[in-house]
């Protein structure tokens, strides 16, 4: 025997060993099985390939390709005999981290964005919206956010590189950018995006949410911050939140670009260096030291600032940065149109508060649950510098976010969310049998015309089932169209809360319930 043939003796429990993993792998089809061998085999040396020692082993990759085609061949022929084909049980919960909007969750959620809505257009603010899906370039900064790491990113059919949008600044910057010289300052928009981030969830945190986001382009000075912070403390006290639930911490990044600078931090590191700050609530202290050290700080430098991000007191924070810092200037001003608009109340200064996005420049500030329970409720600060990272010129702007999940656990948690358990339909219409039924559809179309919500019973039903239905969808009046009663020309007006009823002509049906229902 060779010496070649003598190895493939010693080797061949091994290259069986191997051959059986070719073919364990998950294949398609018989034909992909088959494939696998040959290549498998055409990469053994073509001497083994040629000793008779070889052969059981080439036979035992064949039987086994054979195996896979014909265990395909039988399962076909039996999905063919019985008429059943074997399919994939369905998945019925949402990807993770998102959500279902079944009708009573989607009235609270309209309940809730009507308050937005609502509170913005008092403020004067015009809605707008973008894309869901941007260019990926929008979001890629190098100041090792975490959003950047957080992106539901990849490359579509044209091979263009895209992202589901993770924030709206961004994509609101764009829209200013692509139409400045025509738009007229100062803009005061809002808007209801649903965001996406691939994160880690926790209570009030999920991989998709809906954000309020109110921007004030245009406006260089804090009243702009003031109105913002107005119209989120205006929202708090409508939906029954106070000042004991809820506090805002305000701070400037201004200042902390001060005290960074008169350590000697060069401006380069400034952005990276608020971004580690921002994660002092979700790291260990050494964790934010380590990765400082890693940016180039020295750790003089480092436990003076961790030190200066204790302050909670604007004097102590004077006494640092200076009677001139402009920072301060703003912030005191601040707090002085606080107390113009009422709400000085929910204003607390903390030096910690940085926010994790890089484009910063000015005042920050953070919603929070004085209980200590959630993570930040909604959170903004001032950007006058975004344009210029996406090569335009510099437009002072400030705005914030604030999202549906956060907000709808605390109002939960404080029985402050109305529960909508029926949609609330006042006028449910009936005919007693399918002959009736063109008579209650004109009936129910008047109705509608003249401006109610009606639910048209659309299949014939006992008066009991009616009743049961008007109950659950919260009608306060049946309209009923019975033989007897057509007969003269009129239809049974019934109110459900006064156990009262009348006969009504189709004619005068708008103005019996116009009465009825606003009287």
């Amino acid at each position: 025997m060779c010496k070649a043939a003598r190895l493939l003796v010693i080797l061949s429990p091994f290259l069986l060993e191997n051959i059986r993993a070719q073919v364990s792998r998950p294949v398609r089809s018989g034909k992909q099985m088959r494939s696998r061998l040959v290549r498998y085999m055409q990469h053994t040396r073509p001497t083994l390939r040629k000793n008779s020692v070889w052969n059981p082993l080439r036979s035992y990759a064949q039987d086994v390709a054979n195996q896979g085609r014909s265990s395909a061949a039988v399962k076909q022929d039996e999905a063919k005999r019985t008429g059943k084909q074997q399919t994939k049980k369905l998945d019925l919960t949402p990807p993770k981290g998102t959500r279902d909007f079944y009708p009573e969750k989607m009235r609270q959620r309209n309940w809730l964005f009507g308050k937005w809505r609502k509170i913005a257009t008092q403020f004067g603010f015009e809605e707008y919206d973008a894309p869901v899906l941007e260019s990926e370039d929008l979001y890629i900064r190098k100041a090792g956010e975490e959003v950047t790491q957080q992106l539901y990113n990849f490359e579509d059919k044209g091979g263009r590189r895209v992202s589901l949008r993770p924030e709206m600044t961004p994509s609101l910057a764009r829209m200013v950018m692509a139409k400045r010289r025509g738009l007229p300052l100062p803009l005061k928009w809002f808007s209801l995006p649903q965001c996406w981030r691939y994160e880690r969830m926790t209570r009030g945190r999920r991989r998709e949410h809906f954000q309020w986001n109110m921007d004030i382009w245009g406006v260089p000075s804090v009243t702009a911050e003031a109105e913002l912070l107005s119209a989120i403390t205006t929202f708090f006290s409508q939906v029954g939140l106070t000042s004991k639930d809820i506090g805002i911490k305000v701070n400037s990044r201004g200042a902390i670009k001060e005290i960074l600078t008169g350590l000697g931090v060069p401006e380069e590191k400034f952005a990276e260096t608020c971004v580690l700050v921002d994660k002092l609530e979700k790291l260990p202290r050494e964790k934010i030291e380590e990765e400082m050290q890693n940016i180039g700080l020295e750790m003089p430098v480092i436990n003076r600032i961790l030190e200066v991000l204790q302050i909670q007191d604007l004097d102590a924070m004077r006494k640092i940065v200076g009677e001139d810092s402009k920072a301060l200037s703003d912030l005191s001003q601040l707090f002085e149109l606080s107390e113009a608009y009422g709400m000085r109340d929910w204003l607390v200064f903390d030096a910690s508060v940085v926010r994790g996005l890089a484009y910063y420049t000015g005042i920050v500030f953070e919603g929070f649950d004085r209980a200590g329970e959630l993570r930040a409720i909604c959170g903004g600060g001032r950007y006058d510098k975004l344009l210029e990272t996406f090569g335009g010129e510099a437009l002072p702007a400030v705005g914030f976010g604030f999202g549906d999940a956060v907000i709808a656990e605390l109002l939960m948690s404080k029985d402050k969310m109305p529960t909508f358990a029926s949609p609330e339909f006042p006028i449910v219409v009936s005919a007693f049998d399918a002959s009736l039924h063109p008579v209650a559809a004109k009936a129910a179309s008047k109705l509608r015309e003249a401006g109610w919500s009606v639910d048209l019973i659309l299949e014939t039903k006992k008066v009991k089932q009616v009743l049961k239905h008007a109950e659950r969808v919260g009608a306060s009046h049946w309209v009923n169209v019975a033989p007897s009663e057509w007969e003269k020309g009129v239809v049974v007006v019934k109110d459900l809360d006064k156990r009262e009823q009348s006969e009504v002509s189709i004619d005068d049906l708008v103005s019996k319930l116009d009465d009825s229902l606003t009287g």
